[in-house]
């Protein structure tokens, strides 16, 4: 039996320590604060992310970050994007010098574009830089917590450690594979989201299967585009962390991206839309991030542009539609493959 230590009680992170504990693991979740560690243990479930789910034997929870990753094997990152900086500074000084830390949270940074494994780098002390792992994959929390079979992959630079995180976190329900392509498994996990809110609007808009497959194949060579301008291989978008994701982000109800680019369809800002929800739709942001990116670096990111230009330019739905329609075609995968 190992420890984990999960920073993070999201419904992802919640679900990672449920899914820890039903492997056989002793699971220690860390709250930021402790009126909430004792509101998850008296409620003994998370009413906020996953009501009706209840907390198994194996998770302590604690507010404490010496008793959470003190004495763990791994260590789970699940915070929101725009939270993780701050949060690996919290805890950072107090995680094992010899556990795996893994960043399950898609996103990129704010202001800097940065994947979280680059700022996990940054703040982390330095014997964890051969240490630091991402995971990404189509995993709806919900679904997973009820038992319905999924999987993920683990990435990093170091196999041993992705293959150590495979043994104590995989399950039959639940199967990990690996990679070693930690750049395109991150940018395919955040990239995703900002193609799910197109989706959405898809959707709400009645526009058909025809259009949403091609906006989603479509956006998928953009999120391969910028990845392989970014140091990943191409070959990782058509895997669990592109395409897969990919699917069910842009298929699922349950996608909080897919909600909100059916809402901006209807009409509602994005402000209202921001207030109402309880999780964080990682798509707003990583569209930001990933245009100042996508600028950065030269790369042509049509769909990416114009969800920018509504979410924060004022622009509408069906005029940014009109605009992309409009362009020229090009050759299906330039700036992919040769």
């Amino acid at each position: 039996m190992a420890r984990v230590g999960v920073a993070g009680t999201t419904s992802w992170g919640t679900t990672l320590a449920i899914l820890g504990a039903r492997a056989g693991q002793e699971v220690n979740l860390w709250t930021r604060t402790e009126d909430e560690a004792e509101r998850l243990r008296a409620d003994g479930e998370n009413h906020k992310f996953l009501p009706g789910i209840p907390l198994p034997d194996g998770i302590t929870v604690t507010s404490s970050a010496d008793d959470a990753f003190g004495d763990v094997e791994i260590a789970l990152i699940v915070v929101p994007s725009r939270m993780l900086r701050a949060n690996v500074r919290a805890i950072g000084g107090h995680i094992a010098s010899s556990a795996v830390v893994v960043s399950a949270t898609k996103g990129l940074e704010l202001g800097t574009g940065k994947r979280m494994s680059e700022i996990l780098a940054e703040e982390l002390p330095e014997q964890f830089a051969d240490k630091i792992c991402c995971m990404s994959g189509p995993n709806l929390a919900a679904e997973i917590c009820q038992g319905k079979p999924s999987s993920t992959v683990i990435a990093s630079s170091s196999l041993a450690n992705v293959k150590h995180v495979q043994s104590l976190i995989s399950s039959s329900g639940f199967r990990i594979y690996t990679n070693g392509d930690i750049i395109g498994v991150e940018l395919g996990g955040a990239l995703k989201n900002i193609i799910a809110l197109g989706a959405g609007v898809c959707d709400a808009l009645n526009l058909g299967d025809n259009t949403k497959a091609a906006f989603m194949t479509r956006g998928l060579a953009e999120v391969a585009r910028l990845g392989v301008a970014a140091g990943a291989e191409a070959i990782t978008f058509a895997g669990l962390s592109g395409v897969g994701d990919l699917i069910a982000t842009c298929s699922s109800p349950l996608s909080r991206n897919h909600q909100v680019g059916e809402r901006l369809a209807r009409g509602e800002t994005l402000e209202q839309i921001r207030a109402s929800m309880t999780n964080v739709a990682e798509g707003v942001d990583t569209t930001a991030a990933a245009a100042g990116l996508a600028d950065a670096l030269g790369v042509d990111m049509p769909i990416t542009k114009a969800t920018y230009e509504v979410l924060f330019n004022g622009v509408g739905v069906q005029d940014a539609i009109t605009a992309l329609l409009g362009r020229v075609p090009a050759p299906e995968w330039a700036g992919v493959w040769p």
